[in-house]
């Protein structure tokens, strides 16, 4: 049963995605609230699965405020490199993390591949509390292909070097709203409020 899910915390320290989950939850009515917002610092992502961080993060979230909670893990895959940086995207060129030396690090390494294909990968995980047995888990893939040179102004991480082939743009190019119709994210989080909506479709616009 999710129909106690009047309020959650997102499991994100990443302005970004809060921005992207927010706006992708609100025609369910739930009030979402960041961990920031709690005072909840980051939990250690160990583990070398998307799954098992996202699980991690939910649970610690949870914990820390009794509310339910979501996190995500995602990352860019490269073929070229065996789908690295995968679970490391984020500190992929170090620690403290930085999207302009992450973005470095992935484009020098890639000028020696002619194959730059690569794809987004999300999953999202739904804890109803912090000892939920059944989670509500949802993926997403978004296949693109890295470029040398960076385009557009929007996005954040590796967005500006994603680039679309059939639209002939990089995800930075995209507005908000076109990325949540097509992006890793928004599709992970499309089947997680179609999950949501069979159990809330009187709160469901």
């Amino acid at each position: 049963m999710t129909s106690h899910l009047n309020k959650i915390v997102i499991a994100s320290s990443n302005a970004g995605k809060l921005r992207e989950i927010e706006k992708l939850l609100a025609p369910l009515g739930i009030e979402t609230i960041s961990q920031a917002s709690c005072t909840i610092g980051e939990v250690d992502e160990p583990h070398a699965t998307f799954v098992e961080n996202a699980l991690v993060k939910a649970r610690h979230a949870s914990q820390q405020t009794g509310l339910p909670a979501l996190a995500d893990d995602s990352g860019i895959c490269v073929n070229a490199l065996g789908g690295a940086p995968g679970v490391f995207s984020a500190r992929y060129a170090g620690e403290p993390k930085s999207d302009a030396r992450n973005n470095q690090k992935l484009v020098e390494t890639l000028r020696a591949y002619a194959d730059r294909s690569a794809y987004y990968y999300c999953v999202m995980v739904l804890l109803r509390h912090a000892h939920d047995p059944q989670p509500i888990i949802a993926e997403g893939v978004w296949r693109g292909e890295i470029i040398l040179e960076p385009r557009g102004e929007g996005g954040f991480g590796y967005d500006p070097f994603f680039f679309l082939p059939e639209l002939n743009k990089t995800s930075a190019e995209l507005s908000l709203e076109e990325k949540n119709l097509i992006s890793h994210r928004g599709q992970a989080l499309a089947k997680l409020v179609t999950i949501l909506s069979k159990d809330l479709p009187d709160r469901v616009s």
